[in-house]
């Protein structure tokens, strides 16, 4: 009788070799030349106890700079809000702690039923009227609905997108475009407002092109003129592709309200820690009419024969499995356990909650945003409203050195991706900044200029 979890004894591996015609080990490893073995031993350190192991990735995680120890307002699509410890406690039981869906789902329908419930919550939030289990992050969604928008409107092969999209997302954009021989055009901002100019939006639309991907707020933080857009967008053919911030949509319009076509974003924000850039949550939500052109997967309520309420995955003949080569999209799997954080985190705050943590973080980042006017050499890049994070010119850049050194990261430097911004500065606030902190930055910031 074997066991799965215990190590073969020197018997069990004796007869083995012998089932195969060898003596011994190393008659395994015959087929190496003997010029290039290794004639001694390694000089390989022993192994260390539990205790010692333990002490040595402290020392190494000690190097990191944790947000609990520094001033952070960096943001640019990760963002440090307050995470509830009944999310983390949740999230480590045993019949949760997997990212996968079970290969036969309809064993597994706690699973299933948690999916449900973040697809449910997802709808409620966008105003939406279908969900996926979720995608990989904000990124991988926006790029699987250009390719919904494609699919929707035969003979075209042309997607435009705003300037202000997150650079990270516009380039993951990209790799699926080049392969896929989509075309991708900017759409420039408004250099006063930061905003998305509708007028170019109408200028470039054309037979060839399947959608307009706008993001709100945008990466400069500017919040977009969305209903505007989609009252444009509602009357032609070309999809509106709405990219969110969740939690912006504790005080901001549903994409739902103003014809949004399609939501994605990353809900990072819903109780996930910044955590070096990952794992995070992409959620997916769209129209009806759009439901059976929805990548990745879909958890459905059903009832059996007797009646009882089950979830199942259902329109499964989208996927991979099942249509190969003809699948809506090559992304097969979810990210259920960041679903599941994000359900709990909603669930724990509530809808006046969730309305609170977004008042907050536009209350202290337009705070920051006004107090930083006044100091010398900082000027504002636009003048269109802001949610959580805003952009402006330092004058002297190494004064975010300086304030580096002193643990206080003020925000994120514009110029590697907009060049043009070779002095800008994004800077992000949320409801777990205090006053104290803003001041202080404000403060250190005006005696280095």
């Amino acid at each position: 009788m074997t066991f799965r979890y215990i190590p073969k004894t020197d018997a069990e591996r004796q007869e083995m070799l012998e089932s195969i015609g060898k003596k011994n080990t190393e008659d395994l490893f015959k087929d190496i030349p003997e010029k290039v073995k290794l004639k001694r031993d390694m000089d390989i350190p022993g192994p260390l106890s539990e205790l010692e192991l333990t002490s040595e990735m402290q020392k190494l995680a000690n190097k990191n700079k944790s947000n609990d120890k520094i001033i952070s307002f960096l943001g640019g699509g990760s963002y440090d809000h307050f995470i509830p410890s009944v999310v983390n406690h949740i999230l480590l039981r045993s019949e949760f702690y997997t990212a996968y869906t079970p290969y036969q789902p309809e064993i597994s329908q706690g699973t299933l039923q948690t999916i449900f419930e973040f697809q449910s919550m997802i709808c409620r939030l966008t105003g939406m009227d279908v969900s996926n289990a979720s995608m990989y992050d904000a990124a991988t969604a926006m790029a699987e609905a250009a390719i919904v928008a494609i699919n929707t409107n035969r003979k075209t092969d042309t997607i435009l997108i705003s300037e202000a999209v997150n650079p990270s997302y516009k380039k993951v954009l990209k790799t699926y475009a080049d392969a896929l021989d989509i075309k991708v055009v900017v759409v420039p901002i408004n250099k006063e407002t930061g905003q998305t100019d509708l007028k170019d939006i109408k200028e470039k639309i054309t037979d060839e092109v399947a959608g307009v991907i706008v993001q709100s707020p945008n990466y400069f933080g500017v919040i977009e003129n969305m209903p505007e857009i989609g009252g444009y967008l509602k009357d032609i053919k070309q999809l509106f592709v709405s990219v969110v911030d969740p939690i912006s949509l504790g005080i901001l319009a549903k994409p739902g309200s103003y014809h949004a076509d399609i939501v994605v974003g990353d809900g990072q924000a819903l109780g996930i820690p910044v955590a070096f850039g990952g794992p995070y949550l992409g959620f997916f939500a769209s129209t009806n009419k759009l439901m059976r052109r929805m990548p990745g997967r879909i958890v459905g309520e059903t009832v059996d024969k007797k009646g009882k309420k089950g979830f199942v995955l259902t329109l499964q003949t989208r996927e991979q499995h099942i249509r190969r080569d003809k699948a809506t999209s090559n992304i097969c799997s979810n990210q259920a356990l960041c679903a599941l954080a994000a359900s709990v985190y909603m669930s724990l705050l509530g809808e006046q909650g969730f309305k609170q943590v977004a008042a907050l973080s536009l209350q202290k980042a337009n705070y920051m945003k006004e107090k930083i006017k006044g100091v010398k050499g900082i000027k504002p890049l636009f003048t269109g409203p802001t949610f959580k994070e805003f952009a402006y010119s330092v004058e002297n850049p190494e004064v975010l050195s300086k304030l580096k050194s002193e643990d206080i990261y003020l925000g994120i430097s514009l110029n590697k991706d907009f060049p043009q911004l070779d002095k800008g500065v994004l800077t992000a606030v949320t409801e777990k900044m205090t006053v104290g902190e803003i001041n202080k930055t404000l403060n250190r910031l005006e005696e280095l200029v």
